[in-house]
């Protein structure tokens, strides 16, 4: 269990918004052209056994999703989530650091297909995988730079 935010991860710079500060703080950092996502889990973020509660973690792999495919296919604008899945594979505890990185599968006309891994200490805790719909519109929230101001 740690309570220290690894060195290269910096607070995201997301467009002001009660849910995600409410469940924040997130994370991130750029490996090559990979984004990362990160997040301590704290004891807001758990259930009564204080492991991160799966409504989080399905929080969490929408947010992955978004940013990841955001980034990795340079759209600068908001995704609109059509279908998420995510796989529970292990418990992710209060203390723990996570960490996700996104692969963009297909970018069609309408709809992108993208698939993320959450991971403990290396270990895989989620598979998750996500339909997104891009909003049209560039904004300047979502282009890259933007994310670590």
């Amino acid at each position: 269990m740690s309570t220290a935010i690894p060195e290269g991860f910096r607070a995201l710079n997301l467009p002001r918004n009660p849910f995600i500060e409410a469940n924040g703080p997130l994370y991130g950092r750029m490996d090559g052209e990979q984004f990362v996502l990160g997040f301590l889990c704290e004891r807001k973020h758990c259930n009564p056994m204080m492991a991160c509660h799966g409504g989080m973690l399905a929080t969490l792999a929408d947010m992955l999703l978004l940013l990841g495919t955001n980034i990795q296919a340079n759209l600068g604008q908001f995704l609109l989530t059509v279908s998420l899945d995510i796989d529970f594979i292990g418990p992710v505890m209060a203390g723990d650091w996570l960490e996700g990185r996104t692969q963009v599968l297909r970018t069609g006309r309408s709809v992108i297909f993208t698939e993320g891994r959450m991971t403990v200490r290396g270990a895989n805790v989620a598979r998750v995988n996500a339909i997104l719909k891009p909003s049209g519109k560039p904004l300047a929230d979502f282009a890259l730079g933007s994310y670590f101001a």
